[in-house]
């Protein structure tokens, strides 16, 4: 049996901003109608989970203004710099946020956190042999006021399961942790492939 390919028929921008882009493409279904699909354009992200010798995690506290209060995560930023590696990117955001270097980096896992009408894409990393180093100035935006915290894995797990630890990405980069550290998977080399990092948002923007 053929799969049907679901060709664009035609696209439109409706908006492009400074972290994102909406567009409309028309989609040819598998009857042959003609559907509109509207997707929000990302730039992609990575995640650090930084894992101490302890067996602890660092946990930043920021504000979030779409759902109005202060989330637990996993540092984490925008791929915003053109031509910057994406294990770049994540080293930088683990300094500006949570003031620390590392020495052992491998990809934890790629996610889609909502592929029915965006094409973001976050790489999550793991972070190990951890080091303290200066963090720069985050400016009087909402990073100004990230508070750092260190989490045991397993305490991390029960804050993910109790509702705690609801941001997407860093609920499931808890739980891969857990899972590496209890020899059921191992993480991947960090120059691993990535075939679901976005790149409409960089390409327009270029």
């Amino acid at each position: 049996m053929t799969r049907h390919a679901f060709p664009v028929r035609g696209s439109r921008e409706i908006y492009r901003g400074r972290v994102m882009a909406v567009r409309a493409d028309e989609v040819e279904m598998p009857g042959g109608r003609v559907a509109t699909r509207e997707i929000l354009e990302h730039p992609g992200a990575v995640a650090i989970a930084a894992l101490d010798a302890d067996g602890r995690l660092a946990v930043i506290h920021q504000y979030r203004h779409p759902v109005r209060r202060r989330l637990a995560e996993l540092p984490a930023g925008l791929l915003d710099v053109a031509g910057e590696d994406p294990a770049a990117t994540a080293a930088r955001e683990l300094a500006e946020e949570a003031g620390l270097a590392a020495s052992e980096w491998s990809v934890l896992l790629d996610l889609v956190p909502s592929p029915g009408f965006s094409d973001e894409s976050v790489r999550a990393y793991l972070a190990r042999g951890l080091s303290e180093v200066p963090r720069p100035d985050l400016g009087d935006d909402e990073e100004s006021e990230l508070e750092l915290s260190w989490v045991p894995v397993e305490e991390a797990v029960r804050s993910v399961l109790a509702g705690e630890i609801v941001n997407a990405v860093s609920a499931a980069a808890v739980l891969a942790v857990h899972a590496v550290l209890s020899g059921v998977a191992r993480p991947r080399p960090v120059d691993s492939p990535w075939p679901d990092r976005p790149t409409a948002f960089a390409s327009a923007a270029s």
